[in-house]
């Protein structure tokens, strides 16, 4: 594998950075996660666009503009030979001192890995899956904005601790109000009637690429789609549900905390969604190969 790092090339082995790059030091950085498909990435511009509204909101000014960094991505998948895959797009603040002053950055650092992925083993998009709701709420929008797709995960990693604790894969966080906000690494979706509903951005949804494809696809087949604030109430009692993201893609949930979701098996609104998911990621996208 090469790797992708300020404009050169490296094998796994030499592929490093600095002790003292702030992105390590305190998560001072931002990422995208991307997929490429048969020789096409899905959704290139749309996950640039997502990552320089990031940089923007924690004042971190990018060193390549946005066409160089999509050739940088298109570049290094053509180099892996890579026509199916998952694309990791990571910008730290770079190297500095051990102090928090991020100007003393001098140059942030672009990092480009392109491998497979396999997020969740098959069986559980075929029979869906069992989530839980956690202790661990969102990230208040005055502290540490959800919408901001940084390094810092850890809100999102002491969630999927306690998703794993309890046997389950994904789970359930509620922002501070109590109210949904998305799962540790997916959007998440309910059907109710010919309604389609996901919690709205204020509530700490992250502004998902998948989300944004998905609600499209829905309004196309005449769903009605809405960003109301959901309770776990709503969850219990939803006709079907599902999650949504660019490793997940789109996988059914059949029961939470222990209720069964509408008949306990993927319902035919999550089905047929996931059927036009795959055939819109299967013919478009930026060509990797001419």
């Amino acid at each position: 594998m090469k790797i992708y790092i300020d404009g050169k090339y490296y094998g796994e082995r030499d592929a490093k950075v600095s002790v003292f790059d702030h992105g390590l030091l305190y998560g001072d950085g931002i990422f995208e996660g991307i997929r490429a498909y048969n020789g096409r990435v899905f959704k290139l511009r749309e996950h640039i666009d997502r990552l320089f509204y990031s940089a923007k909101a924690i004042m971190l000014t990018l060193p390549l503009s946005h066409a160089e960094i999509m050739k940088a991505v298109v570049d290094t998948c053509r180099k892996n030979k890579l026509r199916n895959g998952y694309i990791r797009l990571i910008v730290t603040r770079g190297v500095g001192s051990l102090g928090l002053n991020p100007y003393r950055c001098k140059k942030p650092s672009v990092i480009v890995i392109a491998d497979k992925i396999q997020l969740y083993p098959p069986a559980f998009y075929q029979r869906g899956l069992d989530i839980i709701t956690v202790p661990t709420t969102r990230n208040l929008h005055s502290a540490l904005n959800p919408a901001i797709k940084s390094l810092n995960y850890l809100n999102n990693i002491l969630a999927k601790i306690e998703a794993i604790n309890g046997g389950c894969e994904e789970a359930i966080m509620l922002n501070s109000e109590g109210f949904v906000a998305e799962c540790t690494g997916d959007n998440i979706f309910i059907v109710k009637g010919d309604q389609l509903l996901t919690p709205p951005l204020s509530a700490g949804a992250l502004y998902g690429i998948t989300r944004q494809v998905v609600m499209g696809l829905a309004r196309e087949a005449g769903l009605t789609v809405a960003e109301p604030n959901l309770t776990r109430y709503d969850l219990f009692n939803a006709d079907e549900c599902f999650l949504t993201g660019t490793g997940a893609e789109v996988i059914p949930v059949v029961k939470i905390d222990g209720r069964v979701v509408g008949t306990g098996k993927p319902g035919p609104v999550t089905k047929r969604l996931v059927e036009q998911y795959h055939s819109l990621t299967n013919s478009s996208g930026e060509p990797i190969y001419d």
